[in-house]
C-alpha cells in the first residue's frame, strides 16, 4: 500500500501509457508523488508553474521534444532533469547534457536504476554537511574573489553577475570550490557528488567539467578557474 505522505514531487512526461504507468507505480511506492504528462507542448507551462521537485523527461513526444522541453525550462527552473530515451548514441546524450540535463537513461527503464538516480540527485540538491564546507555553511557563501557561490540559496555570481547553472553543476562547482587548491581525482568526484562508481572510461566528468568551464567563460587551453590535472583530475584555484 503506497503511503500518503510523498518526500518529493516528480513530474513525469511519458507518452506511452505502459511505461509512464509502470514508472508511477514504482515511485508512488517509494513515497514519492508523481504528475504525469503526455504531450510536451503541455509540459512546459505545468513544470513552470508547478516547480516540482524533479522532472522525467521521454526523450520522444509528441508536440514537443524532451530535448526541446529541456531548452526551455532551464531558464526559470533549477531542479534535476531525467531524459529517458530509446536512442542510443552518444550524440543524443551530449546534447542533452549540454541543454541542462543531469543524466540520461535509456529505455527499457529499469525502475530501481531510476530510483537509485533520483535519490542520487536529491541528495545533492540538499546543502552538503562535511567537514570541508564549514567555511561555506558558516558564512553561507564562498566568496573566491571574481567568483562568489551561495551555497543555501544554490547561486552562483561571477564578475557580479549571475551564471545561471544546472542542478549537477553547482554540485560540481560547488564540490571543487570546497576542495580548493587541491587535486581532485575523478574517482572522488565520482564518489562523492555523483554517487557512482568510476571505471576509468567514463568521461561524463570530463562533459560537465567543459560545460562549466563554458559558463564561467574559463578557456581550458589558459584556464584561470578550474585547472586539469593530467592523469588525476580537476584543481580549482583558491582566488578568481
Amino acid at each position: 500500500m503506497v503511503r500518503s505522505e510523498a518526500v518529493e514531487h516528480i513530474f513525469l512526461v511519458e507518452e506511452d501509457v505502459q511505461c509512464a504507468g509502470l514508472v508511477r507505480a514504482f515511485l508512488e511506492r517509494h513515497h514519492f508523488r508523481v504528475s504525469l504528462e503526455a504531450r510536451g507542448d503541455r509540459a512546459v507551462h505545468r513544470i513552470l508553474t508547478e516547480q516540482p521537485d524533479g522532472v522525467i523527461l521521454a526523450l520522444e513526444l509528441p508536440g514537443l521534444d524532451g530535448l526541446e522541453i529541456c531548452r526551455t525550462i532551464r531558464h526559470a527552473y533549477q531542479g534535476p532533469v531525467v531524459i529517458l530515451s530509446a536512442r542510443e548514441t552518444e550524440v543524443d546524450e551530449i546534447l542533452a547534457l549540454e541543454l541542462g540535463a543531469d543524466d540520461y537513461l535509456l529505455k527499457p527503464v529499469r525502475p530501481r536504476v531510476l530510483l537509485a538516480r533520483l535519490k542520487a540527485l536529491f541528495r545533492r540538491v540538499r546543502p552538503y554537511r562535511t567537514k570541508i564546507e564549514s567555511e561555506a555553511l558558516a558564512s553561507g557563501r564562498l566568496d573566491l574573489g571574481r567568483l562568489v557561490i551561495e551555497g543555501l540559496n544554490r547561486r552562483v555570481f561571477l564578475d557580479c553577475k549571475e551564471i545561471k547553472l544546472t542542478t549537477s553543476e553547482f554540485d560540481l562547482l560547488w564540490f571543487l570550490a570546497c576542495n580548493r587548491g587541491r587535486v581532485a581525482t575523478r574517482e572522488r568526484i565520482f564518489d562523492e557528488v555523483f554517487g557512482a562508481h568510476y571505471d576509468g572510461a567514463d568521461r561524463l566528468i570530463d562533459r560537465r567539467v567543459a560545460r562549466l568551464r563554458k559558463k564561467l567563460r574559463d578557456d581550458a587551453k589558459r584556464s584561470q578557474i578550474i585547472k586539469s590535472v593530467r592523469g588525476e583530475g580537476y584543481l580549482m584555484v583558491a582566488w578568481v
